[in-house]
């Protein structure tokens, strides 16, 4: 996988793409990630990407200019996906997470000040992406975010850690249920005796429950959306949640 990420800061990602799981995935040759900067298609001394927006107000807007002469000097296969980091954009979920793990080619646009001037989402960005309710001084922490999620999904990535996957909140629907290492009691805190008895079987339905109960006291709305059992429903019912009636 190739993933571009267009920025007036590069400077920013390095320590974060060349550590952990993201380092070694591109040593492994899983993904490569190469950031470029955008006052490089700028043709003015001053190196200029943002101006002032028409009908006045505060701030600066990025110029399209700019943004499309490095895109478009990336050579991209035509269809590849374009997007535009903004606190405009779709909520940033898991399932887009594993959408974009699944192309070739991502682009990643990172926006700054007042926005990104319309034209650029208009002819420019295939898509929208933001990673929360919430406004950032730039696109470049977005880019991070979205780039680590994606990559680790990789085939490979996480090594000897990948059956984890499906048992990562939000990939299976559900949070993750609460999780323990040694020692088994620290400050008389001890570790729920199921998960020390050996019984596989057991220990599966207690982490299942859990997820349930997890889930529901923190993110019921996404147990609308989940996969859920008979035996998920029944459990569900016994802490007090029922399922939307139709009709």
């Amino acid at each position: 996988m190739h993933i571009h990420i267009v920025t007036i800061f590069p400077e920013a990602f390095p320590p974060v793409l060349s550590a952990g799981i993201l380092g070694r995935a591109q040593q492994a040759g899983l993904a490569t990630v190469d950031v470029h900067d955008l006052r490089d298609h700028t043709h003015d001394r001053h190196r200029t990407v943002d101006d002032s927006p028409f009908g006045g107000g505060p701030g600066m807007v990025m110029r399209p200019e700019p943004l499309f002469e490095a895109v478009e000097s990336l050579d991209l296969p035509r269809g590849s996906t374009i997007i535009a980091l903004t606190p405009q954009g779709k909520p940033f979920i898991q399932a887009d997470a594993e959408r974009l793990a699944q192309e070739a080619v991502v682009t990643l646009i990172c926006g700054r000040y007042e926005g990104i001037d319309e034209r650029v989402r208009m002819r420019l960005a295939t898509e929208e992406l933001s990673i929360g309710d919430y406004v950032l001084t730039g696109g470049e922490v977005p880019a991070m975010v979205v780039t680590d999620a994606i990559v680790r999904l990789l085939p490979g990535a996480l090594g000897h850690g990948e059956e984890a996957l499906v048992d990562d909140s939000h990939t299976s629907g559900l949070l993750q249920q609460p999780q323990y290492t040694r020692p088994s009691e620290f400050r008389g805190l001890e570790v729920p005796a199921i998960l020390l008895s050996g019984n596989h079987a057991a220990v599966a339905r207690w982490r299942r429950k859990e997820a349930l109960r997890r889930t529901l006291e923190r993110r019921p709305q996404l147990l609308y959306q989940a996969e859920l059992s008979v035996t998920d429903l029944e459990e569900l019912a016994k802490m007090g949640w029922r399922p939307p009636t139709s009709g």
